[in-house]
């Protein structure tokens, strides 16, 4: 694996979350909020209210930028976000989850601890220089994120949906020809 677990976790549920704008919007209540935080492992407190459903469709925009910074570009916001939350990183255990790092509190607003525990991701993907890993799906109608930890790259697409529509235009073009 590239990435430590709780890296490669972090990207995806940003990458997750961000692809949660796509059309269709997926996280439009607190119904969709809550699966999200149950679906990704999340701990600490939800609020569950439109305050904090309303926070965290705002971060989608600022992850996407993050997600698709060159490597340069991504270090001034990892930076901020991590300043603006004044994350202090400490080494956590819980549940099943074996040592890793949190570096905000589990009081803290939902949308913070998904920016700083992104934000600490990203330090491990621009150190490694593993930005390559990050990208926009290759389907032309899609505008999704895709987070690639297969061993030889090759994952292209941001979806199984998005990847069959692409195998299915293929096959007509073939069929056509």
């Amino acid at each position: 694996m590239v990435f430590t677990h709780d890296t490669a976790m972090d990207l995806q549920a940003a990458v997750i979350l961000v692809n949660s704008a796509e059309h269709p919007d997926t996280m439009t209540t607190t119904a969709d909020l809550a699966a999200f935080f149950d679906g990704q492992g999340y701990t600490g407190r939800l609020a569950g209210d439109d305050a904090e459903l309303q926070s965290m469709r705002g971060l989608r925009s600022t992850l996407r930028t993050l997600l698709l910074s060159s490597r340069d570009d991504a270090v001034p916001i990892v930076n901020r976000m991590l300043s603006d939350a004044r994350a202090l990183p400490q080494l956590v255990r819980h549940g099943e989850t074996d040592w890793h790092v949190h570096a905000i509190g589990t009081d803290e607003p939902l949308h913070a601890r998904i920016a700083v525990e992104t934000a600490m991701a990203m330090i491990d993907v621009i150190r490694t220089d593993e930005l390559s890993r990050l990208g926009v799906c290759a389907d032309a109608d899609c505008g999704g994120l895709v987070l690639d930890l297969s061993r030889n790259r090759s994952r292209r697409f941001c979806s199984t949906a998005c990847g069959n529509r692409a195998a299915v235009a293929a096959y007509r073009a073939r069929q056509a020809t």
